[in-house]
């Protein structure tokens, strides 16, 4: 009991950090509702943003206990636990901050509140899932195969031993790990699921292709570390390791990255594969549909003089007009 209870971290900066953001947060969504309760959508919007805030919410609490729980404190003297910090940082955390979708919400406490429900009637309503500025579908998904790499190129990155080292000596390290996992991480995820309004580019084909080399590749680093027996993290050597303790640590670590990883990977695979069996069955049925109605609309109409042409689509005569 005494591992939850001890080495809690007062960490103001981060704590700021996060009340800021869930202020800010709880009093867009408080706008949102209040607006969404004068329009006509019967409260089925009302409904998924209080859903979406959940998860917004709860992303936050997620990073917020990976920095300032015991787990930032063992995270200093066991690689396995600093393995977990970083999923949570750069998969689980940003994972929930892309589904809880806050971009709508937080836009709207730039908006005046002539834009609420007192606004000018001859002016027209703001659509739900719509933002001001630029359309939000060029901001993000310009270059989805390059921003993923990118968060890769991150991951891996930071776990290449002199920078992994480098983090473990010094916070100033940390912390920017820190937020290049959150950042990454969440700009991987808006590019595999999308976060209303922002949706992605990618078809899901392409996209389940991206989620399976992301895969292949934390499965390399995982095996790097299980299967290794060399000494790469030395700034684990202390009071609580010794050379072969650290190598073992590094061994349960590599198992740590290579499993944790998977569980949000393949319900993302699994999601994907299903949109594209739909899309497929739809893209199908409309193409049943359009020789269907191709066929049925093809009547002849005769409503003046003309010479008789080949319709390329169905192939009957159909006069010209």
């Amino acid at each position: 009991m005494s591992y939850v209870l001890q080495h809690w971290s007062g960490n103001w900066a981060v704590l700021a950090v996060w009340a800021a953001l869930v202020a800010a947060h709880l009093a867009g969504l408080r706008q949102c509702l209040q607006r969404h309760g004068h329009d006509r959508v019967n409260g089925v919007q009302a409904r998924r943003l209080t859903w979406e805030a959940a998860a917004f919410q709860g992303g936050l609490l997620v990073a917020l206990l990976a920095l300032i729980s015991p787990l930032g404190y063992w995270s200093g003297l066991y690689i396995w636990v600093r393995s977990l910090q970083d999923l949570l940082l750069a998969l689980v955390a940003p994972g929930l901050i892309v589904l809880g979708a806050p971009w709508l919400v937080l836009a709207s406490l730039r908006r005046r509140p002539a834009d609420g429900p007192a606004a000018d009637p001859a002016r027209p309503a703001a659509q739900p899932d719509q933002v001001p500025g630029p359309s939000p579908r060029r901001l993000w998904a310009t270059r989805p195969v390059a921003i993923v790499v990118a968060f890769n190129v991150v991951w891996l990155g930071w776990h290449v031993p002199p920078l992994y080292d480098l983090a473990a000596r010094h916070s100033g390290a940390r912390y920017l790990e820190y937020a290049s996992y959150l950042a990454a991480g969440t700009v991987f995820w808006l590019q595999l699921i999308g976060s209303r309004p922002l949706r992605p580019v990618l078809p899901p084909v392409q996209r389940l292709v991206l989620v399976i080399l992301t895969a292949a590749a934390d499965g390399v680093l995982g095996m790097v570390l299980v299967f290794g027996s060399g000494l790469l993290y030395p700034a684990y050597i202390g009071a609580s390791h010794h050379a072969l303790s650290v190598v073992s640590d590094q061994q349960v670590a590599g198992a740590v990255l290579w499993m944790g990883v998977l569980p949000p990977l393949i319900v993302v695979a699994v999601a994907l594969i299903n949109n594209w069996l739909d899309a497929e069955e739809s893209d199908e049925l409309s193409r049943d549909l359009d020789r269907v109605m191709g066929r049925a609309t093809a009547v002849p109409a005769v409503s003046g003089p003309g010479k008789p042409v080949w319709h390329a689509r169905s192939g009957y005569r159909r006069p010209t007009i």
